[in-house]
């Protein structure tokens, strides 16, 4: 009985050396892929956004054209 709990005992420390050691890869791995991108300048980033809310502002109005166009067709048909 004793034995039985000395090698659950034993057991537990490999797994948890075993899960330590794999979080320790994972987070070194994430730090040398995190420094392997490639970030936009400041200039780019300012650009970027400004193409994405004038496109979001194209696609509000465009939708809200073709509601009112629909609601207009639904008012004929009414």
């Amino acid at each position: 009985m004793a034995k039985e709990k000395v090698k659950d005992v034993k057991k537990k420390k490999v797994k948890k050396e075993k899960k330590n050691k794999t979080n320790e890869g994972f987070f070194k791995n994430l730090k040398r892929e995190i420094s392997m991108v490639k970030w936009p300048s400041g200039k780019d980033l300012i650009k970027y956004t400004i193409a994405t809310v004038v496109l979001c502002i194209i696609l509000v109005l465009f939708f809200e054209f073709l509601d009112f166009i629909l609601a207009y067709i639904k008012e004929l048909f009414n």
